[in-house]
């Protein structure tokens, strides 16, 4: 059962279409979203967390209707977890107490359960050791595991994350994809990203959207499928290439385009793969060098 389904989903902020006619369910697994700025991605991903309604089209989280009744807001609300982009930590808050506080709004009223289940969390993101440490003392990485522990107070059914790898270092990034293939397997999770490398490691699934549309919905292999035979390496840029950028090797990696003379065909990757979906909009996710 698909514990995340929307129907025809439309959101428009004055004159600008966020979203428009979005479908889109899935299940258990981690699926990524990726598009450029501006894509409808942050909307998206707040309409799933309901923390805004779609102004039309149908939206069912966990079976229920986020748009019914209170209890049955408060209901999906209990199996949801959610990191947005951005969020503030009052000043004087252990990590701890962040996380506790949160999980009183979550209603988690047993004290005795309540901290047993904010230590399960911190540890899970390996703070442990540091939930008495005021969050404002702590690194721009840990503040983010901090954000992660409390969207996995109760084993959500839906996980919504938002940039979750932002402020991370590279051995940080990968904990973090160890932590969420272990809760994938028991949850739905939306991952959106701009990292391409973190939707290659983690994701079985990648939708791209751009313009408040989906424009590929499929597995990461069928994504990089679609740019085979579209990529080269060049010892210089390409004339009409989408994008390509100048390598360590000193050659070029050329996307898109007719390839020069002496180009050699190089294995897509997803990003290749990605930009080339996007087409002209790809310039305002890799300039060209």
């Amino acid at each position: 059962m698909n514990a995340v389904v929307l129907n025809n989903v439309t959101k428009t902020y004055g004159r600008t279409r966020a979203l428009d006619g979005v479908d889109l369910a899935f299940g258990r697994g981690v699926t990524g979203l990726l598009g450029p700025n501006g894509a409808g991605k942050t909307t998206l991903l707040r309409i799933v967390a309901t923390s805004i309604a779609a102004d039309s089209g149908g939206v069912r989280l966990a079976g229920r209707d986020p748009h019914g009744s209170h209890h049955e807001l408060t209901a999906i609300r209990r199996e949801l977890g959610y990191l947005p982009q951005e969020l503030g930590y009052p000043s004087d808050m252990t990590a701890f107490g962040f996380v506790e506080y949160v999980a009183v709004l979550k209603e988690w009223n047993d004290r005795s359960r309540r901290h047993t289940e904010v230590r399960r969390v911190l540890d899970l993101v390996g703070l442990g050791d540091l939930s008495t440490k005021r969050v404002a003392r702590l690194s721009g990485g840990q503040r983010r595991r901090v954000a992660l522990a409390q969207a996995l107070l109760g084993e959500p059914r839906i996980l919504v994350l938002d940039e979750p790898t932002t402020g991370l270092d590279p051995t940080q990034r990968a904990d973090l994809r160890r932590t969420l293939s272990v809760i994938a397997g028991q949850c739905a999770v939306l991952l959106s990203t701009h990292q391409t490398e973190d939707v290659a490691a983690l994701c079985e699934r990648v939708v791209v959207l751009a313009g408040g549309t989906v424009r590929f919905d499929g597995t990461v292999t069928d994504l990089v499928a679609t740019a085979a035979g579209r990529v080269w390496l060049c010892d210089g840029p390409g004339p009409d290439a989408l994008v390509s950028w100048r390598t360590g090797t000193g050659r070029h990696h050329v996307v898109g385009g007719t390839p020069p003379p002496g180009a050699m065909p190089t294995e897509p990757t997803l990003e290749d793969a990605y930009l080339l979906m996007l087409g002209p909009e790809a310039h305002s996710v890799r300039a060209p060098a």
